[in-house]
């Protein structure tokens, strides 16, 4: 286990090297979005299993469309408990997974993956990105990038900045590396301490194609997976997957690109 990890560290380091060796350059504005769409587009195939464990049935099941079900932080010693509530309830989610717990737990990365669920990148330690400056914010994306493609053989094609904090310099950085940056049209709060049924209450105003932001270590989260199953059936909504658009999705005093879509 030591062996291995010391290897995935030294693939990190080997990235961010590399990177900066070939020096990327942004795409102009309308390249990068055609790009950010092309890669969302194929997730499915590239960062996701091809089939889910349950992901239960379309059609009239999921009559009034998609909402996407993020987990954040991972993968935690926790993960396992929240893979099987979601396979006992017969949902999907996309996994935004930290590259040093990524590389502490690489067998959950994988486990992720093979339950039919997305893998994206939230950077290697989680810092303020808008804080740290340059070049350290994009090698914390780029390493992570390494790192979940060393593990899973996938390239990640979904990116979500910690604590949902970006800017210009951010989305460039992004841009450089070919990801579709993943901010939220609800907050679960679970990281403030939300219960189960606090949790569930918040999925409940979720509309179609919109995004919960939650995280895999807490209790409460895993829950509340139930109850937002039993929630989404009843309104004819299914958990999907992420992916490119190009309308405005509003978050705060800024907009994003990204909304909930069949598998």
């Amino acid at each position: 286990m030591t062996a291995r990890r010391s290897r995935f560290r030294h693939i990190a380091l080997l990235a961010v090297s590399t990177l900066a060796l070939f020096g990327f350059t942004a795409p102009a504005s309308g390249a990068a979005s055609g790009s950010r769409a092309a890669s969302a587009s194929g997730a499915a195939s590239t960062s996701g299993a091809a089939s889910a464990s349950g992901g239960g049935s379309h059609g009239k099941a999921c009559r009034n469309g998609y909402v996407g079900l993020t987990y954040d932080d991972g993968p935690s010693a926790t993960t396992p408990q929240l893979l099987a509530a979601l396979r006992a309830n017969r949902l999907r989610a996309t996994f935004f997974n930290q590259g040093n717990n990524s590389l502490d737990r690489p067998g959950l990365v994988r486990d992720e993956l093979r339950a039919g669920h997305w893998v994206g990148n939230h950077t290697f330690s989680h810092p303020h990105l808008t804080q740290i400056g340059e070049p350290a914010a994009f090698q914390e994306i780029a390493s992570t990038q390494w790192v979940l493609r060393d593990i899973t053989g996938r390239e990640p094609t979904l990116f979500r900045p910690p604590f949902g904090e970006t800017d210009d310099q951010v989305r460039a950085d992004e841009a450089r590396i070919g990801l579709l940056e993943v901010l939220w049209t609800v907050d679960s709060r679970d990281w403030a301490g939300a219960t189960a049924d606090e949790i569930a209450a918040a999925a409940r105003t979720l509309q179609p194609g919109g995004i919960i932001l939650m995280h895999d270590w807490p209790p409460a989260t895993i829950e509340a997976v139930p109850l937002i199953a039993r929630d989404l059936a009843a309104r004819g909504l299914c958990a999907g997957r992420i992916a490119y658009t190009a309308d405005d999705v509003p978050y705060g005093t800024q907009v994003f690109h990204a909304k909930a879509v069949r598998p």
